[in-house]
């Protein structure tokens, strides 16, 4: 089937060493001969696939001195013919090309297009481009492994094996139904159960590793609460190793919650530095203490900071407040005194930054956990997670009615189970879920 040109601008618009500007379909070279004219005796209908030419690309106005890569179908990231053009970067000069580009028939791609097409010809999975916009997207070493897991196919290599069970059982059932006479229905239930099982375990195992994986892919969040002038801010800047907050001996001094980020071990750790959560009269600071009582309920970690020199009444209100939570309760201003808390799990100063590592630590620990690697593979799609669960579902009242349920209706659940699976891969995926997965990509991608 005869697939249009596209092209888009695959890297960052602006000013860079260099810009590529990519096409992808039926005839791409077709365009690249009347835009390129290359150094050297070889024409641009004869490039070598894979290999870069040097040359001038030539747009409307201006010429560019720069290299053009011509991918032979089904070689290709797509799947289809392509060629890159990699000029100087800069606003105008990648405009330039692509506009020339477009004039010569191609169009322009839509968001996440190149890699639906890579999809749509069977070069990668859907959860495999799923792994590729989490990379892309990812700001921690964490995120791009778990991104990497779903690129490279290992989530989609598992999906397959548990299908190729499920494809066995039901083909053995089939036979039984299409030859009673042979009367062989006691040993296929007998194989399904164990392939039901087998398929069941290796579900739960992946389940099982959702809520580490969204850690890992999304990072923690971690609420910085107590009442005003405990040090909050400070100790958020001496996190950070920035200053982020603005730092006050004046009481309510934050009112609007103060977000900064740090990598702990490879995990994105994101810190909400939220308002003293106080009685007050302040209709703006009052407003902050609200946000600072939600921050309470979306956060993964809290962090109650008590003042080391001031404890008192205000501070039991709080922490009756998250005592429920997963908390760290940290005694801040250790440099001005000694005081000690049968609650506390870490003693610092912000303003000498003492003991802060200890603190992240703590923080990675009571997160994150121990003993966690985070080389391993994690599931962390909430569409996978999903997904799996349904087809867990099915494939538990299979195994339930094996000795109850005729095998026409045996099959009927392990074929859903099967189709939920599938809906991982793309197999079985509707179109509205593959729109709305690409449609989360940039338009160069």
């Amino acid at each position: 089937m005869a697939s249009e040109n596209i092209v888009a601008i695959s890297t960052s618009l602006g000013a860079s060493g260099v810009a590529v500007i990519r096409m992808s379909g039926d005839s791409p070279l077709s365009i690249a001969e009347k835009m390129f004219e290359p150094v050297g005796k070889v024409k641009v209908g004869e490039f070598e696939p894979n290999k870069m030419y040097v040359g001038e690309i030539v747009c409307d106005g201006f010429k560019d001195y720069g290299m053009c890569v011509y991918f032979k179908a089904p070689k290709s990231f797509t799947g289809e013919d392509s060629v890159e053009f990699h000029c100087h970067g800069g606003v105008a000069i990648t405009k330039g090309v692509l506009k020339r580009a477009l004039s010569l028939g191609a169009r322009l791609a839509t968001n996440g297009e190149f890699t639906k097409r890579a999809f749509m010809n069977g070069k990668l999975s859907l959860s495999s481009a799923e792994g590729l916009i989490d990379m892309i997207n990812s700001e921690s070493v964490s995120g791009v492994k778990a991104g990497y897991y779903l690129y490279r196919e290992k989530l989609n290599s598992e999906i397959a094996k548990m299908q190729d069970v499920l494809t066995d059982v039901l083909a053995e059932i089939d036979a039984d139904m299409d030859f009673p006479e042979e009367d062989l229905e006691t040993a296929s239930k007998k194989n399904a159960k164990l392939g039901l099982e087998k398929v069941i375990n290796g579900i739960t195992t992946l389940l099982n590793t959702f809520g580490k994986g969204r850690t890992v892919l999304n990072g923690v969040r971690v609420g910085i609460v107590g009442k005003p002038n405990t040090g909050k801010s400070s100790l958020l800047n001496a996190l950070l190793n920035y200053d982020k907050a603005i730092v006050s001996d004046v009481a309510g001094t934050t009112r609007d919650i103060v977000e900064g980020s740090l990598d702990i071990n490879g995990v994105r750790f994101n810190f909400s530095d939220t308002a003293g959560i106080r009685d007050s009269q302040d209709k703006i600071e009052e407003l902050g203490v609200e946000l600072s009582k939600r921050i309470l309920d979306e956060s993964d970690l809290i962090l109650f900071i008590l003042d080391g020199s001031d404890v008192g009444e205000e501070d039991e209100k709080i922490f009756s407040l998250i005592k429920d939570k997963n908390k760290l309760v940290v005694v801040n201003k250790t440099d001005k005194c000694k005081y000690t808390d049968e609650r506390a799990d870490v003693y610092v100063s912000a303003l000498k930054k003492d003991n802060l590592d200890e603190l992240r630590r703590l923080i990675f620990e009571k997160t994150v956990g121990t003993g966690i690697d985070l080389n391993g593979d994690f599931l962390c799609e909430e569409r996978h997670y999903d997904a799996l669960c349904r087809a867990k579902e099915k494939l538990e009242s299979a195994l339930g009615g094996i000795d109850i349920v005729s095998l026409d209706v045996l099959a009927i659940d392990i074929k859903d189970g099967w189709d939920a699976l599938g809906e991982i891969s793309g197999k079985t995926a509707t179109e509205e879920i593959i729109d709305n997965i690409f449609s989360k990509f940039c338009v160069g991608k």
